[in-house]
């Protein structure tokens, strides 16, 4: 209550300083070639509520109520009932001058209050820059506000990509460790000596898993290591059946990626690869220049197996769209006997 009694002291100061700047401006204006200055402040101070009164019913009337509100018709007519019925009263003034304020005498009214024409100007002179300033305002106000209403827009369409970013590494999770899981379970059965070895190189993934995945971005060699691992840990269950090799070159350390990015096309490689001559063949290749990734993965498949659709592929196109849009190459062939990745994606 209280800033909003102080509000309107303030804007009734305000108020009062633009009129009797007003005021000012007519004294001058209509007092040109006159010496005679109780007249021409007479003359001024009845022409003041002509002023004012045209220029309030422009501002909170005929702008707010027509003109932003794009009722042009009404608008065009009730401005013109305004500007009849100011320009009755303006006639009015002059006369008051010329009859009553200067005694009847011709010679004692300044020039310029003997032209309607002046007069009138003076006053929609007034009214026309109040009315701009009002609109200048408003325009002002909608760009602020328009930018406000974007800024909420941009911030709830981030919130959204960021829940779909989460809901989409927490299908990757469960996916990743129960294919690394199996392969775990696999091992204890054959009750194999290379179950400790492999029960490291899990801790070492879900050390990843755990505490990197959740970051926005992580080095592009971290993610690199981790697929090395996840490797290793294929090549303990695959022994001589598998014929892997891992080409990467000319990696900066400062380059970043989201993390995981990479790793369900490796995946998948192993899970629906197929051994051909004794031996399942994969093919990895990984390389910069400048800040783009040129990722390569192709491996041997049986003839006519159709390319899998499953949670890790669909997963990884969806978070290259909402992380990289526009900024990604993606093509997967199915031919003959090989499937074939090529990911090229800009990392700045």
């Amino acid at each position: 209550m209280r800033l909003f009694i102080l509000h309107k002291i303030s804007q009734l100061i305000l108020h009062s300083l633009f009129w009797a700047g007003v005021l000012l401006f007519y004294t001058l204006f209509y007092g040109y070639e006159s010496q005679d200055f109780s007249y021409i402040l007479s003359f001024s101070l009845f022409v003041m509520p002509i002023t004012m009164a045209t220029t309030y019913v422009v501002i909170y009337k005929l702008i707010p109520e027509y003109l932003i509100t794009k009722r042009y018709i009404l608008f065009g007519l009730y401005s013109l009932y305004t500007f009849i019925i100011s320009l009755y009263l303006i006639v009015i003034s002059v006369f008051f001058g010329l009859l009553y304020l200067s005694n009847q005498k011709y010679s004692h009214i300044a020039p310029i209050s003997k032209s309607l024409l002046f007069v009138a100007t003076g006053v929609y002179m007034v009214v026309i820059i109040v009315s701009a300033f009002k609109l200048l305002k408003f325009n002002l106000k909608q760009t602020e506000s328009t930018k406000i209403l974007e800024t909420k827009i941009l911030k709830t369409q981030l919130k959204l990509k960021e829940q779909e970013l989460k809901y989409l590494k927490m299908q990757i999770h469960p996916h990743f460790l129960f294919n690394t899981l199996n392969t775990l379970y696999g091992f204890a059965l054959m009750k194999a000596d290379e179950t400790p070895e492999m029960i490291l190189k899990l801790s070492s993934l879900l050390d990843y898993l755990l505490y990197k995945v959740d970051k926005p971005f992580v080095h592009l060699m971290e993610d690199v290591n981790h697929i090395k691992d996840y490797i290793e840990l294929e090549k303990m269950r695959f022994n001589e059946t598998l014929n892997i090799t891992l080409k990467t070159n000319m990696i900066s350390d400062d380059l970043k990626i989201a993390p995981m990015l990479l790793i369900p096309f490796v995946e998948n490689s192993f899970k629906h690869g197929a051994i051909k001559s004794g031996q399942l063949s994969i093919k990895i290749s990984l390389y910069c220049e400048s800040k783009t990734l040129y990722f390569c993965i192709e491996n041997t498949k049986n003839n006519g197996t159709k390319l899998s659709k499953g949670i890790g592929l669909e997963n990884i196109k969806k978070r290259l769209d909402l992380i990289y849009k526009n900024n990604y190459k993606l093509n997967i062939q199915s031919e003959n006997d090989v499937f074939k990745v090529n990911l090229e994606l800009n990392l700045s």
